[in-house]
């Protein structure tokens, strides 16, 4: 966990960068493809993911170390070998975990979050999953056991695997050549999360696009079909931890509706979207049918409220930033208590940006709990060792983000525009 921290407070940076130099080189060039109160909900989708990382609220049902050791037919000689085979194994295995997730109603539930953006953009690549608590698919790791990969080199590929997913989530890059029949490029990612019929559940691959081609999930972007992003059913919410579990509370709802038994058993490992008839003709639930006519989500909110949203995800980040840089010194089990408070905050502020009055509930539950940990640590988690006024001005913070909220929604003139 601690090392963990250690890279994300190197990388959050880096990629929070990347993203406004992405909106600000499309004003640039008059084709925007961020807005605002979206990306703001990207990156906190982002801080819930990798505070729940950090925080190690997952299990895996097979450890990769038990394969390594049980299965492994011959050692791979140290070096550059080791990484090579590791990375491609990385990369077969979120192919099918990949394709997995887009393909059975329970397993999506795990992805949606990813591709609940209306647009493609940097941002949007670091919509991540809370949802995944168990990991069920370590076994599409075999190869690599079989070959006999350390699995200490694992844990230092799989970061890099992953961190460079990130770069092709852009619409500023045209096709690459020679490239495209090589590796996942904006094009293809651009496929990936399109809703255009023509598009669905295409191009699984992480880093080979080769993975499609042999296993024939590929697909070209056309010229004659420009990609419209989003799912067929959209989530209306900029709240991630709403997202995160919408599908499976859907799920929920449809398997205890069901009239038949087998319908209520099934429908777990039906394809992605699938509902009971019954269910579907009396619970329907709204679907995009033509890509090309239907309205973005975008709740009318004054300047004010994007920026305050703002400056939320900015203390937020100074907080998780915080945490991560002192992990070890917060120890146990303060740290899930801090994970708490990131999680509250996180729910707090994205349901005033979707114009929810509940937000002030959500906002004074916050900040009693920042109160009381302050009250009762006479501290932050040992942020007075860095200023003895940070405290005091965290506080503050509580306080005046609680009036702020109160403001925002006493001016709310008019109901929420999300059920």
């Amino acid at each position: 966990m601690e090392t963990y921290g250690r890279i994300l407070l190197i990388a959050m940076p880096v990629f929070l960068l990347l993203v406004l130099f992405e909106k600000w080189y499309g004003w640039r060039k008059g084709k925007e493809t961020v807005r605002t109160m979206d990306m703001i909900s990207s990156l906190s989708s982002g801080i819930t993911n990798v505070t729940k990382d950090v925080l190690g609220l997952s299990i895996a049902i097979i450890s990769y170390g038990w394969l390594a050791d049980h299965l492994a037919i011959v050692k791979v000689p140290d070096g550059w070998p080791t990484y090579v085979i590791a990375f491609i194994a990385l990369d077969f295995a979120g192919y099918w975990t990949h394709r997995i997730a887009h393909e059975y109603n329970f397993f999506w539930n795990n992805h949606i979050i990813h591709h609940s953006s209306e647009d493609f953009n940097l941002a949007c690549a670091l919509r991540q999953s809370i949802s995944s608590i168990v990991k069920l698919f370590t076994i599409f790791l075999l190869p690599a056991a079989f070959f006999g990969v350390p699995e200490q080199v694992v844990a230092v590929v799989a970061p890099l695997h992953l961190f460079a997913q990130f770069w092709y989530h852009t619409q500023h890059i045209n096709k690459m050549g020679w490239l495209e029949k090589i590796i996942v490029t904006p094009s293809h990612h651009r496929v990936h999360h399109a809703l255009n019929p023509e598009y669905l559940d295409k191009n699984y691959g992480q880093i080979f696009i080769f993975w499609d081609k042999l296993f024939g999930t590929y697909q070209e972007e056309l010229d004659s079909v420009p990609a419209v992003y989003g799912i067929t059913r959209p989530v209306r919410t900029w709240n991630p931890i709403k997202i995160n579990f919408m599908h499976l509370w859907l799920l929920i709802q449809d398997a205890w509706r069901a009239q038949s038994w087998k319908d209520k058993f099934r429908i777990w490992l039906m394809p992605t979207g699938w509902r009971p008839k019954d269910v579907e003709e009396k619970y329907p639930v709204f679907k995009i049918e033509d890509p090309y006519h239907f309205e973005k989500y975008e709740p009318v909110v004054p300047a004010t409220l994007r920026s305050w949203s703002w400056f939320q995800i900015l203390i937020c980040l100074l907080l998780i930033s915080y945490l991560f840089g002192y992990i070890a010194q917060i120890g146990s089990p303060g740290i899930f208590l801090y994970g708490l408070f990131i999680f509250l905050m996180v729910y707090a502020y994205t349901e005033l940006m979707d114009n929810h009055r509940d937000a002030l509930y959500w906002e004074v539950a916050k900040n009693l709990l920042g109160l009381s940990i302050l009250y009762y640590q006479r501290d932050w988690f040992g942020l007075s060792s860095l200023g003895t006024f940070l405290p005091v001005l965290l506080a503050s913070y509580f306080i005046g983000s609680t009036l702020v909220v109160y403001y925002f929604v006493k001016q709310q003139s008019r109901p929420s525009l999300t059920p």
